[in-house]
């Protein structure tokens, strides 16, 4: 009997966007995402206290549409996977916290990544 592909919940708040992804194996279910960048357009450029300020308004919308895009429950991942850098420090820790909760909450792995390095 064939073993299932893990699908691994992906968590991205490393700059202006806040983005979920889900995939079964090596095969994208979703890649959902919230921009902030209509927030930071009056300035010319990202602020960090704005982008962190946004993935907390964003994350569990975000979160939401991808589990329905794909069509699965946070009962049926296996692991959860977040950005824990490089990028703003505030955004970051955004991130972190929310899949730490997930993580916790569901009992289930969770996989710090360095999305710069990652394959």
């Amino acid at each position: 009997m064939a073993t299932a592909e893990p699908l691994v919940l992906g968590i991205e708040s490393s700059c202006d966007e806040t983005g979920v992804g889900i995939v079964r194996g090596t095969e994208l279910l979703t890649n959902t995402v919230s921009s902030s960048m209509d927030e930071h357009v009056r300035f010319g450029g990202v602020i960090p206290e704005i982008a962190s300020r946004a993935h907390l308004e964003a994350f569990v919308p975000t979160l939401q549409a991808a589990l329905d895009d794909a069509g699965v429950t946070l009962d049926e991942i296996d692991a959860i996977a977040v950005t824990s850098g490089p990028g703003l420090a505030g955004a970051l820790m955004v991130g972190v916290a929310a899949a730490k909760a997930l993580a916790v909450a569901t009992e289930k792995p969770l996989y710090a990544i360095n999305h710069l390095v990652a394959t």
